[in-house]
């Protein structure tokens, strides 16, 4: 069966960058070991979650398994004698939730197959390697040509995305690289426009674009071939690490953090915001820009994976702005991206938190000056600047750009329309998740608020002013209840106003009570 019979997976397609959190609601004592109940939620619907028991020894083994990150992860120490006292349990549960609240809050961590697997079992099962040794089986058998050199075990950081270390037959020495992805939540092209699609993608010609070698795709998944660089990517040469490690082992913890010099950050940022306008102006969306993204070809910068928008994949930063509504369209996010990668060259090493309040010494002003207009609270607020608008900032302005390739990318008038509403339709699920967002963040601050100390010292102000109101008003009618019976009695006549056919109306008034 060739690669292009395969047929579909079938299978609910998810969104792996919907961050997961985990909160140990409880623990159970057995005969020799202890189990914790934990409730994992996925993104920000409390309807969309379960529980998962573990046990210590669970969390050891994920930690194990994560010590290749090179982090000091706060996993309490292991306790042979007089681990099942009451006591102990419950310190050592604080332990494991502050071990769940690190490794869920680290961008590159809680976003590994590892983490994922360990909370969240049911949707990550499957063994993904298998799953594209099949797929790339099949390809061979109608492309014997090519061969498998060696597996590149988790170099990217995607679970459902796999690499393999290839070569050409007649050309043993030749090393190609060759990707295998599953579809993405935001596969919107139709089984016939994603194949031709992808199979223009050789045809693109950019000096800044990583040239594709082969592509093809089915309705399930897509494979590309595209030469390998020794050199690796620029985020290989700002973290100095070697291409072929795992994700994990090259960017969470580097030995030395250091930014790149001025002349490169210009030179490569100025490369980057080129190839950028021209896939915008083309309505090639992209969205997936970060420095593992950005092959370096000596002095030059070469995008890579334009493929990934065409398959529905969820970005790298997507957590990131999904916060933020203003950055609403594949071209704010390449934009806001861009903040992420020019901060990476810069200072060596991501931003802590996303908008950045204030931006350490730079080499440059010109430099604060991008970062601001991307990164800020303000940018965030209000919404990122067209790249255009970046290309003439002085960061960039004066950089001369020498190339003899002449850009090429010619996509058919029809599949160029399948592309727009494709691209309308990824916008638009963005649109309603970053609306939800906003809702949740508002309702969680209202009800923080509601419960906030000085909130109840002003209700119970309130109360008792009301409660005071009250007596007073009902001193006052029975005082004037009196009055009237003072006066029915002397003048031997019912007063209108305490007449069991006329009723003393309710009073219209109404006290709201305060939020």
């Amino acid at each position: 069966m060739a690669f292009m019979e395969k047929p579909p997976a079938g299978k609910v397609l998810l969104d792996d960058t919907v961050p997961l959190t985990a909160a140990i609601e409880a623990s159970q004592s057995l005969q020799s070991h202890t189990e914790y109940i934990i409730r994992v939620q996925r993104g920000i619907s409390v309807e969309n979650s379960w529980q998962i028991i573990r046990r210590y020894s669970d969390f050891d083994l994920l930690n194990n398994s994560l010590q290749i990150a090179g982090l000091s992860l706060p996993l309490p120490p292991k306790k042979l004698i007089g681990n099942m006292d009451r006591e102990f349990i419950a310190e050592r549960q604080k332990g494991l939730q502050n071990y769940l609240n690190v490794i869920t809050t680290n961008h590159i961590l809680s976003n590994c197959e590892l983490v994922k697997k360990f909370l969240d079992p049911n949707n990550y099962s499957a063994n993904y390697t298998e799953i594209a040794l099949q797929h790339v089986s099949m390809f061979f058998r109608s492309e014997p040509k090519w061969e498998v050199v060696e597996p590149l075990k988790d170099i990217g950081w995607r679970i459902r995305k796999k690499y393999f270390l290839m070569k050409i037959k007649n050309q043993p020495k030749e090393r190609l690289v060759l990707s295998w992805a599953d579809l993405g939540p935001d596969k919107y092209l139709s089984d016939k426009d994603l194949q031709c699609l992808i199979k223009l993608l050789p045809s693109c010609l950019h000096p800044y674009i990583y040239r594709v070698t082969f592509a093809t795709a089915n309705e399930s998944s897509a494979l590309l071939i595209r030469m390998f660089n020794e050199k690796g990517t620029l985020k290989d040469l700002i973290y100095k690490s070697k291409p072929k490690d795992p994700f994990l082992k090259k960017y969470c913890n580097p030995k030395k953090i250091q930014g790149l010099e001025l002349q490169q950050i210009k030179t490569y940022g100025r490369q980057i915001l080129e190839v950028l306008k021209f896939l915008h102006d083309k309505g090639f969306p992209y969205g997936h820009l970060h420095a593992s993204n950005v092959m370096l070809d000596g002095d030059t910068c070469r995008l890579l994976d334009l493929e990934n928008s065409l398959l529905g994949l969820p970005s790298f930063y997507r957590s990131y702005f999904s916060q933020f509504r203003k950055i609403n369209t594949l071209e704010s996010v390449d934009v806001h991206c861009f903040g992420h990668l020019l901060y990476e060259m810069t200072y060596g090493r991501p931003p802590d938190t996303v908008p950045v309040d204030s931006f350490p010494a730079a080499p440059s002003m010109a430099v604060v000056a991008v970062l601001e207009s991307t990164l800020s609270c303000e940018a965030c607020k209000n919404g990122m600047p067209t790249v255009s608008r970046l290309l003439q900032m002085p960061l960039f302005s004066d950089v001369f750009l020498t190339t003899s390739e002449k850009p090429q990318f010619k996509i058919p008038t029809k599949l160029k329309e399948a592309l727009r509403i494709a691209k309308e339709c990824i916008e638009k699920r963005l649109i309603e998740e970053q609306k939800q967002i906003h809702q949740h963040r508002r309702l969680t601050r209202a009800q923080s608020h509601h419960g906030s100390e000085e909130e109840r010292k002003k209700r119970k102000i309130l109360a008792r002013k009301k409660s005071k109101r009250s007596a007073i008003e009902n001193s006052e009618e029975h005082s004037a209840k009196y009055s009237n019976s003072n006066n029915s009695a002397g003048s031997g006549a019912s007063s209108p106003l305490t007449s069991p056919s006329s009723p003393t109306p309710p009073s219209t008034a109404v006290e709201h009570a305060p939020f």
